[in-house]
């Protein structure tokens, strides 16, 4: 499906999504034309689905986050698909997450501080649907956080 040119683009393209295409392509072996119609072809084929600003929550003054665990109640009919709605509201809820086994479902949540965090916690996670059982756990550093593919 992808052949060594595409691959270092790709690859290229991950370290460096702001890099001009006329660099793009010197750095992969080929021509910018070339370099465009494959990166083209590989968007309309979703393998590139998008390009994001990835931005710095701690910059702008979120210092706690917080990964929550939740058991839901599944004897109740629709209780994963109403949760997961109510929880999408949630401007603070950055990931949400399912699981197969005893965690149905995994949170994670910015907050400002503790005290905004406890606020979050209490007005909006608490009052979500379903929940059975849901056990908190404090984010203490990122250790790697890469979203690369090793291509």
């Amino acid at each position: 499906m992808l052949d060594d040119v595409d691959r270092r683009l790709l690859r290229y393209l991950q370290s460096d999504p702001d890099e001009p295409l006329s660099s793009l392509a010197e750095r992969a072996g080929t021509t910018l034309a070339v370099a465009s119609r494959r990166l083209s072809r590989m968007r309309e084929g979703g393998i590139i689905r998008a390009q994001e600003a990835v931005i710095d929550w701690a910059a702008l003054g979120y210092s706690v986050e917080v990964s929550l665990r939740i058991a839901l109640d599944k004897t109740e009919t629709n209780a994963f698909d109403q949760f997961e709605a109510e929880a999408r509201k949630v401007p603070e809820v950055i990931e949400l997450q399912t699981f197969l086994g005893r965690v149905d479902v995994r949170l994670s949540i910015i907050a400002r501080d503790m005290q905004h965090y406890q606020r979050i916690y209490r007005d909006k996670i608490l009052t979500l649907p379903f929940i059975a059982d849901i056990e908190a756990l404090m984010h203490v550093s990122r250790i790697k956080a890469n979203e690369a593919l090793p291509v």
